[in-house]
């Protein structure tokens, strides 16, 4: 979500790297299929890469144009892990010389989390192999490679795609024969978790956390001596429970030499009624984000914003020094020297009203990282202590930076604890965060199911994307709008959780806008079947929940054209 529209251009320029997915997205998915397999190690086996975990730096790695670095934070194991940042025309590839034997059969595998992150290996007389994710939650990547009948030695690399966010890499082995320059052993089973503690309940699911096991590249978590979920993670979010019920819970510790005995149990009883995303919202909604600083759009205050709204996204609260934690304070000389008090009191008159203000957090600008357990703690605290400070019935995630799905879950879990039924949770990613249900934003939207309310995803500043019919869309269309729209709609979620994120005009985004005219008829394609383009779904989804605008402030500089016209048509949908 945009803050100043000077900056909107660098960010679309960077769209290169998407408006290429359509040519490589069937032979990605073969490629990442294709990687999936990968054989055991043998006991003689060992893990040829030297450093493998950068736990010494960058010691025995090369990254092209200083693009590397090591950081303590996130890592998927021990204490540093590489991050690696695409520049200019650089991809930002890390590599190593590794030893191996020849006519040999080797197992390629690392932890990695990025928007585009690529594995591979090359080598004379070796069949080259590669995978990649767009993944932006850990994961493992895996293939298999034979070296040829003269090969010593092969080159591991891994890179991420121009114009794209930095990614991480960790763990990186290649598993097999001894070489000659081998240095760490094959692993073996984990020992078991300790400190399983349950750490939020809904009248659906439980949230789990536990201690992190060395050398453990996964977990998996048993209820009543059944497993239900495999993570790789300290924490995990078991959903589809029975409200008031208790149940029993155990975890075991996993890794490539197998799985650890199960911990010491825990009960979680779950609550007699729970969220249902939103409490009193009408059916059909209609989102607005709120400024809160002065960019050259009409200054407002809460209590100007048009009643057509029923949510209010007030934009946005800030980063702290503590990991996760975030605060928000009203830029009141900005606004025209509107108080505190008077923001606290318009909030309050908008609820009378029956509309509903919640703090948005990310934006274009925003930089908030929820990538282990004590930063969604922090995440869920200091959220909620907004809420009870201004008032605010929840909270907007707008982090255009990539999102973690297990703890930004476990955060929103948490904070849904807190507040309880009647909390509002919207998200805003952008139309690649919702392309496939493995990317992070889209992971973490089906795993709070229960208590999301409504997805807005960001239909601008995109380029082309695909359709769920697996056609290429351009911004700027009712197709665009309605193709992209169904791959939610058939990812999973609920049809009142999709809403339709569009400019307000053409002075707030840098490209995507389109005329309310446009909006009203997608309304009308996916809740009728009616007025659609060339795209026509295979079925009316007369639930969808609405649209949403950045921004009111926008709105109100172009006479409130948009919120009067796609308002009014929101609140007419049957």
């Amino acid at each position: 979500m945009p803050r100043l529209i000077p900056r909107l251009a660098s960010r679309h320029a960077g769209q290169r790297r998407i408006r290429i997915w359509s040519a490589v997205a069937s032979l990605a998915t073969a490629l990442a299929m294709a990687g999936l397999a990968s054989a055991p190690a043998s006991a003689a086996d060992v893990n040829n890469v030297k450093n493998p975990g950068f736990e010494s730096g960058l010691s025995n790695w090369t990254c092209s144009a200083g693009s590397g670095t090591t950081v303590s934070s996130p890592v998927h194991s021990g204490a540093a892990a590489l991050k690696a940042t695409p520049a200019g025309q650089d991809y930002a590839q890390c590599s190593q010389t590794v030893a191996v034997k020849a006519n040999s059969t080797y197992t390629l595998s690392a932890w990695v989390q990025g928007s585009y992150t690529y594995l591979g290996v090359t080598g004379t007389g070796t069949t080259d192999v590669s995978t990649w994710t767009p993944n932006t939650s850990w994961t493992q990547l895996s293939t298999t490679f034979t070296t040829g009948a003269s090969t010593t030695s092969v080159t591991v690399w891994t890179h991420g795609w121009y114009g794209q966010a930095a990614y991480y890499a960790d763990d990186v082995s290649v598993y097999g024969p001894d070489g000659g320059g081998g240095s760490d052993p094959a692993p073996t089973v984990p020992a078991t978790p300790t400190g399983l503690a349950v750490s939020g309940t809904t009248s659906s699911s439980a949230s789990l956390s536990w201690s992190a096991v060395s050398g453990a590249t996964g977990y998996n978590v048993y209820q009543n001596g059944t497993k239900v979920s495999a993570v790789t993670g300290a924490s995990a979010t078991v959903t589809g429970l029975a409200a008031s019920t208790s149940y029993s819970f155990q975890v075991t510790a996993t890794n490539s030499a197998g799985e650890s005995a199960k911990s010491s149990a825990v009960t979680a009883t779950t609550a007699a009624s729970g969220g249902s995303g939103g409490g009193s919202l009408p059916k059909h909604a209609v989102t607005g984000y709120w400024q809160n600083f002065n960019n050259g759009a009409t200054v407002q205050k809460i209590s100007d914003v048009p009643s057509s709204y029923d949510i209010i996204a007030v934009a946005f609260a800030d980063a702290t020094s503590t990991p996760g934690a975030v605060s928000f304070t009203l830029d009141s000389s900005g606004l025209g020297g509107y108080t505190v008090d008077q923001f606290k009191a318009d909030i309050k008159a908008k609820q009378a009203a029956g509309k509903k203000v919640i703090i948005s957090i990310g934006g274009q600008n925003g930089t908030i990282s929820v990538s282990d357990s004590a930063s969604a703690t922090n995440f869920a605290n200091s959220v909620y202590s907004l809420m009870q400070t201004y008032g605010f019935d929840g909270v907007d995630i707008d982090l255009e930076n990539g999102i973690n799905a297990t703890y930004m879950s476990q955060a929103l879990r948490s904070l849904s604890s807190k507040a309880g039924s009647s909390l509002i949770i919207t998200m805003a990613p952008q139309t690649i965060d919702m392309q496939s249900t493995s990317n992070g934003y889209f992971q973490t939207a089906l795993n709070i199911k229960d208590i999301l309310t409504v997805v807005n995803m960001q239909y601008y500043n995109s380029g082309s994307m695909l359709g769920c019919d697996g056609k290429v869309y351009s911004q700027g269309s009712v197709d665009f709008l309605t193709a992209l729209a169904c791959i939610q709609l058939q990812g999973g979620l609920a049809p009142s959780q999709v809403g339709l994120g569009l400019p307000a005009s053409t002075s707030a985004a840098g490209s995507g806008y389109v005329s309310p005219t446009v909006v009203n008829n997608a309304l009308d394609c996916l809740t009728k079947l009616t007025n659609c383009g060339s795209f026509k779904p295979s079925t009316a989804y007369p639930d969808l929940r609405g649209a949403m605008t950045w921004s009111t402030n926008w709105d109100a500089a172009a006479g409130n054209a948009w919120s009067s016209s796609v308002g009014a048509h929101v609140h007419a949908l049957p």
